[in-house]
């Protein structure tokens, strides 16, 4: 069954965590270029339903393993290196 409260978190943290970031600047740069907006669009959105099925997928597996504070230590970890790799290999 559907949770409205878990669907309305979900929604409201990936909208935000996805506004600006680097595949929404892609999507505006393609939408700028091109004429098929409806093409950009779609791409777009198949591009992100796939990677957050591929992400509640592998999410639900590790869960099966791993405790919830684990994920989010190594989650954050993840975020962290990224950081610093950016910064160090920035040009």
């Amino acid at each position: 069954m559907i949770d409205p409260k878990i669907l309305f978190t979900v929604f409201l943290s990936v909208f935000l965590a996805e506004l600006g970031d680097k595949t929404q600047l892609a999507t505006f740069l393609f939408a700028s270029t091109n004429k098929e907006k409806l093409s950009v669009f779609i791409g777009s959105y198949l591009a992100l339903v796939l990677s957050s099925l591929m992400a509640v997928l592998v999410g639900g597996a590790i869960g099966k393993y791993f405790n919830q504070s684990t994920i989010k230590i190594v989650c954050g970890l993840g975020f962290i290196a990224i950081g610093i790799w950016i910064l160090i290999n920035r040009h």
